[in-house]
């Protein structure tokens, strides 16, 4: 381990002391429900402004009394939002707000909620919209093109393409077991202060670019650090200059930041949004990058998330790093021609962003699960959005 591994604070008896612990209280049942929708009073964050007027959502309510089949038996809605600790639910159908539902003790319309990992789709689409803008010149560019910091580092010789698909080769398995893999090392940094470069930069190299997927959080970091190069803006005003105040979004949102100086966005796993005007980005996936006429993000990008043709992407080759149920492209989960090329963006502790272009349907659940991952709520949370899908198309 290198210099820059943050090791844990003891206090006098030998334990770890509360600012050590203090991700673990965050992140646990039954805290969560309340600190998920509140992580402007916990960390430093930055503001990604609303347009002058908000784009309306119209709404044409379906009772949506449907029922799913998972683990032999059927459920309602109703048992989804419990047995998959569901906060808000929300359901659009051709451009209309068909069902909402906010489960959750601290939610509502007007609540923004934590996305963790689903900030790197949000990431994706701001580097498409960068690279029509020609602040960026291709995804074959290389991390070091953009940010020299990376050269002599287990990054070097990377391009934009293997951060996207998440081949860099850089890291370990990216696990919560434990307490001393890279990524809680990273989420000690964020939280207590730490020098989060310096544990991306420390990263070795496990495997050839472009051989393997290894989800890493780490690529999706870097990969909003080159888009802040390359703008000369901070994520959050890039963020809202050319996607929050294009969609018409009703709230603004807000990115979390480093505790440390200087602070940075965490542009891999702190997007903080209401369900409706996350909802309005999936919209915006579904129409291939349009809102009420005006090309937002390059159609090829938008189709560029819905699949790759790379063998080591597709839906079941993932490997220990992902789902069996799962392929990916583009900082997006993809669900393979079963599902008409139906794709997810997903946040730990169970958010999601599922679109589905060919249903034109968009689903937002966003979820306080106990754990960061649980493979049994992720299969039964999939199985519910299709069956929905499947329904209103």
């Amino acid at each position: 381990m290198t210099s820059t591994t943050q090791q844990p604070v003891l206090d006098p008896a030998g334990t770890p002391s509360w600012w050590e612990r203090q991700s673990d209280v965050i992140m646990r049942r039954p805290f969560n429900e309340f600190t998920f929708t509140h992580m402007n009073w916990l960390i430093p964050t930055e503001r990604v402004a609303r347009g002058p007027a908000a784009r309306p959502l119209p709404a044409a309510h379906l009772p949506l009394d449907l029922t799913y089949r998972f683990d032999d038996a059927d459920h309602t809605l109703t048992d989804l939002h419990r047995r998959t600790f569901t906060t808000a639910f929300v359901v659009l159908h051709h451009g209309a707000i068909v069902h909402e539902s906010y489960p959750g003790a601290f939610a509502g319309p007007r609540t923004r909620m934590q996305l963790f990992s689903l900030s790197k789709s949000v990431t994706s689409i701001l580097l498409g919209i960068a690279l029509a803008d020609g602040a960026v010149g291709s995804v074959k560019d290389q991390v070091t093109d953009y940010r020299p910091d990376f050269l002599g580092t287990a990054y070097e010789g990377t391009t934009l393409a293997d951060l996207l698909d998440m081949t860099s080769g850089v890291g370990d398995l990216e696990t919560w077991d434990g307490t001393d893999s890279f990524i809680r090392q990273f989420e000690r940094a964020v939280i207590g202060g730490g020098d989060v470069a310096a544990i991306i930069r420390s990263a070795p190299r496990t495997a050839a670019i472009g051989e393997r997927f290894n989800y890493s959080t780490f690529d999706a970091q870097v990969l909003g650090w080159v888009l802040e190069a390359a703008t000369g803006r901070t994520l959050a005003a890039y963020a809202s200059e050319r996607l929050w105040t294009r969609i018409g979004a009703e709230r603004d949102a807000y990115y979390g930041l480093t505790r440390s100086q200087p602070r940075t966005a965490i542009g891999a796993g702190a997007f903080n949004a209401t369900a409706r005007d996350l909802a309005r980005v999936g919209l915006l996936m579904v129409n291939d990058g349009v809102v009420a006429g005006r090309q937002v993000v390059p159609t090829d990008w938008v189709r560029r998330s819905r699949g790759a043709d790379l063998p080591h992407l597709a839906v079941g080759a993932l490997g220990p790093s992902g789902y069996d149920h799962y392929g990916y492209a583009n900082q997006w989960w993809t669900l393979g021609e079963s599902c008409f090329h139906a794709f997810t963006g997903l946040g730990v502790h169970g958010q999601y962003l599922f679109v589905d272009p060919a249903a034109d349907v968009v689903i937002v659940k966003c979820s306080a699960w106990p754990t960061e991952d649980d493979p049994i709520r992720d299969r039964e949370t999939i199985t519910a959005l299709r069956r929905i899908s499947d329904h209103l198309a």
